[in-house]
């Protein structure tokens, strides 16, 4: 037969090819490989964090030891208001100076006293002295703002040389004192007495109480005052009506009087108060 004519053989198949020698183990070690650089960077991480969080301080307890040193630097290094300052600076915006006038024979007025006063009632109620005010024909009083009104006597009680005025313009938030008892007031307490003596204020004094429940009679007085506190805060005219304050910042006592053997009527060291139980009697407040 003619080769022409003959059928094509088929063609072979290529033999399935082998996969070189050591390829799987290429690949094995190339698989164990990633996982091995992946294990080694979670370690790092993991030690970063372990070493970040030894890196933070650690917080120890404060001790009672702690306290008392840091207390002790501040008070080293910082000077705190003194007992009496704080005393005189809760009391000084209720505090104002009250000023009696009369007319002057040619129709004008003419200040003839002058004194201190406590707001007591937040309501524009002031106590003072009655000789500051008795006899006047026109009251004024000046708050710790500056602002000045008239005012009106409301009540007096001669007794205990006391009165009581009430101011026809308030300023805004006007503080009132606070008032204490003296019923736990012992000779050698401190207190400080603030006023306007002379006219100069406010003004504070400090000093201590001196005796309780003294009787006093002022050279031109036909009447004996008792029952009064004896202290020595320096008082002159002008104090009169001022509150006698302790260091609780607490109004114990109305300033009405001093003992003065001159005619100077200067402070030698005895001053007088009435007890605040008999100026709230004067005003009716409870449970005065």
């Amino acid at each position: 037969m003619d080769d022409a004519r003959r059928p094509a053989a088929p063609l072979a198949k290529a033999p399935p090819r082998q996969p070189a020698a050591g390829a799987g183990w290429r690949e094995i070690l190339r698989r164990r490989r990633s996982a091995a650089l992946f294990l080694a960077g979670g370690l790092v991480a993991l030690a970063f964090v372990l070493a970040s969080g030894s890196l933070r301080p650690v917080q120890r307890e404060l001790t009672q030891d702690d306290i008392d040193a840091a207390v002790l630097h501040t008070l080293a290094n910082q000077s705190l208001p003194s007992r009496t300052a704080k005393a005189a600076e809760s009391v000084r915006p209720a505090v104002v100076r009250v000023r009696g006038y009369v007319d002057d024979g040619g129709g004008e007025l003419a200040e003839v006293a002058t004194g201190s006063g406590v707001v007591i009632v937040d309501q524009g109620i002031i106590l003072t002295n009655l000789h500051v005010v008795q006899g006047a024909e026109k009251v004024t009083v000046t708050f710790f703002d500056g602002l000045e009104s008239e005012a009106r006597v409301m009540n007096w009680q001669p007794e205990n040389d006391l009165a009581v005025v009430k101011a026809a313009t308030l300023p805004d938030d006007l503080a009132a004192a606070t008032l204490g008892t003296t019923q736990r007031l012992k000779p050698g307490d401190e207190v400080v007495a603030v006023g306007f003596p002379f006219g100069i204020g406010p003004s504070v004094t400090a000093g201590v109480i001196s005796g309780l429940n003294r009787e006093f009679r002022s050279p031109e007085g036909d009447r004996v005052l008792t029952r009064l506190i004896q202290f020595d805060a320096a008082a002159n005219p002008g104090s009169s009506g001022g509150p006698l304050v302790t260091m609780d910042g607490e109004v114990v006592g109305i300033v009405t009087a001093i003992f003065s053997p001159s005619d100077a009527r200067t402070f030698v060291g005895i001053g007088f108060a009435v007890t605040i139980e008999a100026a709230g009697g004067a005003v009716g407040l409870p449970p005065f």
